[in-house]
This record gives C-alpha cells, sequence and structure tokens, in this order.
C-alpha cells in the first residue's frame, strides 16, 4: 500500500494570493504537476484544512485539481476536515470526503454527530481508512508551545480507544512541518503543508513560515513499514519568509485558537 499524503492547501474562494502572498492554488498546481512521475500510488489522503475560508468554491477547486491526478493513477482520495473547513460546504462538496477516482462517494459508513463531527470508513485493497475530525490536529508535538496550545488537547484519550486494536497509522496536518512519533503502538506522521511550511530555526518563541509545497509518500505492508519519504515541490522560492511572528504575535494566536475543546472523540 502507496499512500500520498498532503495536508492543510488552505485555497479560498478568490483563487488569488492570500495576505502573505502565497497563491495557494498555484502551490497545489505546481505540487501536483512536480509529483507527475509519481506513478505508484493506491490511495491519495488529504488530512484537513482543505479550504482556508470554508468556501464552496475552494472545496471545488481542490476537488477539480487532485481529480485530475487521481484518475491518472486510479486512486481514491480520502479527505478530513480540519479547523479551517466548514462542515457543510465539505459535505456539500466532498459528501463524506471518501471518494472514487472520479469523485464519486465510495465510504462504506458515515457518522454524523449531534453536533455535526463527521468521521467515515472505507476498505482500500484490505486497508480500513478512518476519518475524524480530530485527526487534523497531531497527537504528538515538538514540546514547543505553540503546538501544545494548538494540538490534540487529549491524546491519551485516543491512545486508549485505539489500543489493543488493528490502527497501525495515524495521519495528520496541522503543523506544516514534518514529524514523527507513537500514539501507544501506532504510528503518527505529521506531513508539512502545501500551502507554506513552519521553519523552527528562528529564535524560541517565534514561528516562521517558508515557501514551499511539500506532500508524503507513505508505504504499508513492507517488513519495515511504515515507511515515509517527503517530497518536495521545485519552487524557485523555496525558503523565502512568507510570515515571521515575534513572541507578542505568537501569545496572541495562543489566546485565539488555543486550547479549545479541539479533543478526540474518544473521551
Amino acid at each position: 500500500m502507496r499512500i500520498l499524503h498532503l495536508s492543510d492547501t488552505h485555497l479560498d474562494r478568490s483563487g488569488a494570493p492570500n495576505a502573505f502572498g502565497v497563491d495557494a492554488t498555484q502551490s497545489l498546481r505546481g505540487l501536483l504537476a512536480d509529483l507527475r512521475h509519481v506513478r505508484d500510488v493506491d490511495a491519495i489522503v488529504i488530512s484537513g484544512d482543505i479550504a482556508d475560508d470554508g468556501s464552496p468554491e475552494a472545496y471545488i477547486a481542490v476537488r477539480d485539481l487532485v481529480r485530475e491526478f487521481a484518475l491518472e493513477r486510479d486512486a481514491p482520495v480520502i479527505y478530513s476536515t480540519g479547523n479551517h473547513d466548514e462542515r457543510g460546504a465539505f459535505t456539500h462538496i466532498l459528501g463524506s470526503g471518501h471518494l472514487t477516482p472520479t469523485g464519486t462517494d465510495r465510504a462504506e459508513a458515515v457518522v454524523t454527530s449531534p453536533v455535526a463531527e463527521r468521521a467515515a470508513v472505507s476498505l482500500i485493497d484490505g486497508y480500513r481508512f478512518i476519518t475524524l475530525d480530530v485527526f487534523h490536529h497531531p497527537p504528538i508535538t515538538l514540546d514547543t508551545e505553540l503546538q501544545n496550545a494548538l494540538g490534540l488537547q487529549n491524546p491519551s484519550d485516543l491512545a486508549d480507544a485505539i489500543r489493543g486494536t488493528d490502527v497501525q497509522l495515524i495521519l495528520c496536518g496541522h503543523f506544516h512541518l514534518q514529524i514523527f512519533g507513537y500514539l501507544g503502538s501506532a504510528a503518527v506522521w505529521v506531513t508539512p503543508g502545501v500551502v507554506n511550511r513552519i521553519d523552527l530555526t528562528g529564535p524560541a518563541r517565534t514561528e516562521r513560515a517558508v515557501r514551499g509545497a511539500s506532500a508524503t509518500l507513505v508505504r504499508l505492508g513492507a517488513p519495515q513499514s511504515p515507511l515515509f519519504h517527503t517530497l518536495h515541490a521545485r519552487d524557485p522560492r523555496v525558503g523565502e519568509t512568507v510570515y515571521e511572528l515575534d513572541e507578542h504575535q505568537l501569545d496572541a494566536v495562543i489566546k485565539r485558537l488555543g486550547p479549545t475543546r479541539r479533543r478526540s472523540t474518544a473521551e
């Protein structure tokens, strides 16, 4: 099983460059173009923050770009929601989020809670794929203040829920940088963002985002698996600073966005 894992495309209805001058549509289009020689893919997973503004137009744009890529490989596409996504628009355009290469719904089970949280399940070549709203937020962190505030708030409950099950791997996004770790016996992989990536080489208590779209090729089923290989777009402006947050700006982000009720459904 070979999975192409993307996250954090952050398109919006305008299709124009965002406030930081990054063209999210072009970032996704350019990444997919640079991945044109990656042919042997069994599934494509996009783990949240598909739309930056939650608009139907953004979901349509991502769906159409990814569908062309998926059709050439006959690969189903699995979408999940992130904190920027709007569940109603997501559902209207992407259904359960579990789609055939042509874009029709293929989920075997869909669960919608009273608060509209979404979960879906499908089988691909004998592997069970489960999407939950919370899987955008990693249950592991690099122990930075921002990651601790914006990650999954009760990872131990999720660990309890999957203990003793056949869950092998949790794929996440949200942090816009790559991290690998374990939650109990399950491997956890955080893939870098498509719209930009976070560079942690700056001073403590700051955050720097830089240009450069990335994805991950995940391999399951081999003796050494799971194996992860990060793939980077050939952006001539890669590494250029998109934005920098100082200590006070970082505090404002933490106060505005976390911690919240961003918890696993295991509680």
